[in-house]
């Protein structure tokens, strides 16, 4: 089973502070890069892998999605999506990803934002969400990059010129990162680039675009606090497709 930090109270306090959770989609600046990778998702059945409050799944059902389903091991994150939504056309469902099953052909779109990195085997997911996905259907997930991941304890490093740097050590050593962000003992999980992109063709998809995301300098000077993420991708956001 994975870990369910989201349930743990100070975990929870504290991803409340978030932008991402204050103010949404918009809150997440990686967000309008997404938005230019969708599909267009009216008359479409879609599943948010990974759900959170729901956020994604209400703008789906504002973009016309017919049928919407969020998944989320926290209750807690389940309780405030619910709380914030009033569609009959959303479900919601407490599910572990690791485990997850769903009915052959039930949707056109999967998404996930930031969730994928907390599993210990992507394999079984993808296998899942492949035979879920109608022929042509399109996986669309952020997940932290790699060379943020990589070392085994994550912080930037100043030279004597204040100039910051990623240390991208143990890269190839994949496997469990303890990190305390929130809470003590958050685990996810380190894979290269390659086990990504291997792991997606390896269960029957066709990638489309693969983005390291970075901001752009309007970001940047809208959010100074933004500035250090240009010096080394934290995420990457990639599109695949079931083919025809």
């Amino acid at each position: 089973m994975s870990q369910n930090i989201y349930d743990n109270p100070d975990f929870f306090a504290g991803y409340a502070t978030l932008d991402r959770s204050i103010k949404g989609l918009d809150g997440a600046p990686e967000w309008a890069t997404i938005e230019q990778m969708m599909p267009a998702l009216a008359g479409q059945r879609v599943v948010d892998l990974g759900c959170g409050y729901g956020w994604f799944c209400r703008w789906a059902h504002d973009r016309g999605a017919t049928q919407i389903t969020g998944l989320d091991l926290s209750s807690r994150m389940l309780e405030r999506a619910r709380e914030m939504t009033d569609s009959a056309e959303i479900e919601y469902r407490c599910e572990d990803l690791q485990t997850l099953t769903l009915a052959a052909n039930s949707y056109d779109v999967a998404y996930s934002s930031l969730a994928l990195h907390y599993l210990p085997d992507i394999v079984p997911l993808l296998a899942c969400v492949y035979q879920a996905l109608t022929p042509g259907g399109t996986l669309l997930f952020s997940a932290e990059h790699p060379i943020y991941t990589a070392p085994l304890k994550q912080g930037w490093h100043k030279d004597e010129q204040g100039q910051k740097s990623w240390p991208v050590s143990h890269y190839q050593q994949e496997g469990e990162r303890i990190s305390n962000w929130f809470a003590d003992g958050v685990k996810k999980q380190h894979r290269t680039l390659g086990s990504w992109i291997n792991a997606l063709v390896a269960a029957g998809f066709i990638i489309e675009c693969l983005n390291e995301w970075g901001p752009t300098a309007a970001q940047i000077a809208a959010n100074p606090a933004l500035d250090e993420e240009k010096e080394r991708p934290m995420i990457f956001i990639l599109r695949a497709r079931k083919p025809v």
